[in-house]
């Protein structure tokens, strides 16, 4: 069987040379053969090229060439890539050209496609061709939901345009017909949270009962999280209280932003109990989560208490979590300061072996330190793993890793 189905794919790829009359049967079978293989060769060298372009003109015009090759244009992150640098060159106006160009195309009548068109304006900062796009969307036959009208709206949002998204949200709705969500309201609660504005996020917030909605667990985390870097702990332990009351469970966020908060204030034994409760919530598995074990682990290792911040890495690897980089780079800083060299060794020798690396400072710290108790060969260790770090160290500081090693 074997040497059967080489001898028709043979015969497939010489099939022109063979005979000018070929049946329709055989055309077939080839065709079918050449799709089931790697992409033709038209179109993977299209993918490579485009990420291998660096000149702004000929990454446009190779674009362009493209612009109807599905194997490109539905391909998201060489779009989005493409989109970007052409914007970091400066070059808005081959973006325009590419995208006003991709609606006129019959994926242009697919409201995904075009919140991609939507969200692509907004990386670009062209924030008028964004909401332009969502207005004009029945000029390429594409109908309008929520969803686009939440796309545009977090493009306005991230604009920090008052004026335009207060028009946006208050009169494009009706012209269009639109029901906003409850992402709707998040998306701008948000955003005027980011930009400091508690005032106007609790009027939009009073502003969902109008239709018909209320506030969930993102809306509240959005509101906590800003009070608190407000430096309101009253508004947002208030805020709290009345989304239990509601029936509105926290999340693995809202916990999370209140422990930051508390971390922040150096009240880390407090942050420590709500993860104790959080253990013994187990909402779901993975609750708290690394994020949280992290900032208590911080929180301690900041007061200079190492002790405890080993109980909290231990509860953490008991829960059957594996160490992140953060947690290694923070344990390894703080055990350097407290000339702990020993478990500072110990904890970089775990996390460069995972190819996660201490900052190049905190590893001059580490051989220095174990250079001065005495302790060459760890030292040695050391910078002999930092040498396999990918992509490497460069030259000069690989040099002063080695200078240390010298020192007497």
């Amino acid at each position: 069987m074997l040497s059967l189905r080489l001898i028709r794919r043979l015969g497939a790829a010489h099939c022109n040379l063979a005979t000018a009359a070929v049946s329709s049967s055989v055309e077939k079978i080839s065709s079918a053969s050449s799709r089931a293989g790697k992409p033709s060769s038209v179109d993977e060298p299209a993918l490579v090229k485009l990420k291998k372009e660096r000149d702004p003109e000929k990454l446009f015009n190779l674009f362009k060439a493209n612009a109807t090759n599905k194997i490109v244009v539905e391909n998201r992150f060489v779009f989005e890539d493409t989109v970007s640098r052409l914007a970091g060159a400066g070059r808005l106006d081959y973006i325009e050209i590419l995208l006003e160009h991709q609606k006129t195309l019959p994926q242009g009548r697919r409201e995904g496609f075009i919140i991609r068109i939507i969200m692509l304006y907004g990386r670009a900062r062209m924030t008028k061709h964004a909401v332009n796009t969502f207005c004009d969307m029945h000029l390429y036959g594409c109908a309008r939901s929520v969803k686009s009208f939440n796309a545009a709206l977090k493009v306005l949002t991230d604009s920090r345009d008052l004026q335009a998204i207060d028009w946006f949200l208050n009169d494009v709705p009706g012209r269009f017909g639109i029901v906003l969500d409850t992402y709707s309201f998040n998306i701008v609660i948000k955003g005027f949270c980011e930009m400091g504005i508690l005032d106007k996020a609790f009027l939009v917030m009073a502003g969902m009962g109008i239709w018909g909605l209320e506030p969930d667990v993102f809306t509240y985390t959005s509101l906590i999280e800003a009070c608190y870097k407000s430096n309101c702990p009253e508004i947002a332990n208030g805020l709290w209280s009345r989304m239990v009351l509601k029936g509105c469970h926290p999340n693995i966020a809202t916990f999370n932003v209140r422990i930051q908060f508390l971390v922040n204030k150096g009240r880390t034994w407090d942050a420590n109990k709500l993860l104790d409760f959080m253990r013994r919530l187990k909402r779901s598995p993975e609750f708290p989560d690394e994020i949280t074990y992290n900032l208590v682990i911080k929180g301690f290792c900041k007061m200079g208490n190492l002790k405890m911040a080993m109980y909290v890495y231990s509860a953490f690897r008991s829960e059957g979590y594996k160490p992140n980089q953060k947690i290694y780079q923070t344990l390894i800083h703080y055990f350097c300061e407290a000339r702990e060299f020993d478990m500072a060794y110990n904890m970089s020798k775990q996390s460069m072996e995972s190819n996660w690396y201490p900052s190049v400072g905190t590893i001059y710290n580490l051989i220095e330190g174990l250079v001065r108790d005495g302790k060459l060969d760890k030292a040695k260790h050391i910078c002999s793993l930092a040498l396999k770090r990918k992509p490497p160290f460069n030259t000069a500081q690989i040099e002063f890793m080695k200078s240390i090693l010298s020192r007497k």
